[in-house]
C-alpha cells in the first residue's frame, strides 16, 4: 500500500478597488489560473508560507493576513500522486506598502508555454467567473468571494479585517 500524505497549499486573496489578483501559470505541462500562493514547506507555518510566497512571486510584504477559508472536505490532489490529500488555506491579504507596483497583464496566459511561466492579472469582481479557475477549491473560493461581494449587508472582501474580538473593520 502506498504512503498517504497531505499536500498543503496556502493562498492570498488580494482585493483592491473592486478587483482581485489572480495568477496564470504554466506548470507540469498545464496552463492554470489560480490565486497567488503555493506549497507549505516543512517547518513553516501557514502565514510564514504566505509571506514567503508573496515575497517570491510579487516582491511584496503583506500585513497580518485574515483567514478566509480552509478546505472542509476531502479533495485529492489533481497534479500529484493520487494518494495525496489536498488541504488549501486562503487568507485575505493587503500589502504593507499601499504604493507597491505589481506587474500585471490584461491578457490571460500572456506568456510562452514553458514550465514555470507566470503572469498576474487584476480581475474585476463584477466579471469574476469562478469557472475560469483551474482547481475545484479555487472555484469554490471564487464563488464565496462573489457571494460576499453581492450580499448587500455583508462587508465586501476588501473591507473585512478581523479584529480578533468577532468584529471587522475596513483596512482601506
Amino acid at each position: 500500500m502506498k504512503d498517504k500524505s497531505f499536500n498543503i497549499r496556502i493562498y492570498g486573496l488580494l482585493i483592491k478597488d473592486g478587483k482581485i489578483l489572480v495568477t496564470d501559470e504554466f506548470r507540469l505541462g498545464i496552463p492554470m489560473t489560480k490565486f497567488p500562493g503555493g506549497g507549505l514547506q516543512f517547518g513553516e507555518g501557514p502565514v510564514d508560507c504566505l509571506r514567503r510566497e508573496f515575497r517570491e512571486e510579487l516582491n511584496m510584504e503583506i500585513k497580518e493576513p485574515v483567514h478566509f477559508y480552509t478546505t472542509e472536505f476531502f479533495q485529492p490532489t489533481e497534479l500529484l500522486p493520487s494518494n495525496r490529500q489536498l488541504i488549501s488555506i486562503y487568507y485575505l491579504v493587503e500589502p504593507v506598502d499601499k504604493e507597491v507596483v505589481i506587474r500585471v497583464t490584461e491578457k490571460r496566459f500572456d506568456f510562452e508555454y514553458i514550465d514555470g511561466a507566470q503572469t498576474f492579472r487584476w480581475v474585476a469582481l463584477s466579471i469574476l467567473d469562478k469557472e475560469e479557475f483551474t482547481f475545484p477549491v479555487d472555484r469554490l473560493v471564487a464563488g464565496k468571494i462573489l457571494h460576499m461581494s453581492s450580499t448587500p449587508h455583508s462587508p465586501s472582501p476588501e473591507r473585512r479585517r478581523d479584529q480578533g474580538d468577532g468584529t471587522t473593520t475596513s483596512y482601506e
